[in-house]
């Protein structure tokens, strides 16, 4: 297995290691929420994951027609 003080170095991986240990431990402790939300918030979440999964979709679609030169 590769660890990353073999790709990056001693130093610098042993730097992205206790970053990437403290980014783990904020994780876990904010995993699961401790406010509830109202039926309308969470519509509005809802509608706000839907409205930025079409905007990527529409940006990949947008790509990738210019890459292919369709008109």
């Amino acid at each position: 297995m590769i660890t990353i003080e073999s790709v990056f170095g001693e130093r610098i991986g042993s730097i992205i290691s206790e970053s990437t240990g403290k980014i783990r431990s904020i994780n876990q402790k904010y995993a699961t929420p401790t406010i509830k939300l109202s039926g309308g918030a969470k519509f509005a979440l809802l509608f706000l994951r839907l409205y930025l999964i079409f905007l990527v979709s529409l940006l990949v679609y947008k790509f990738w027609t210019i890459i292919h030169g369709v008109a």
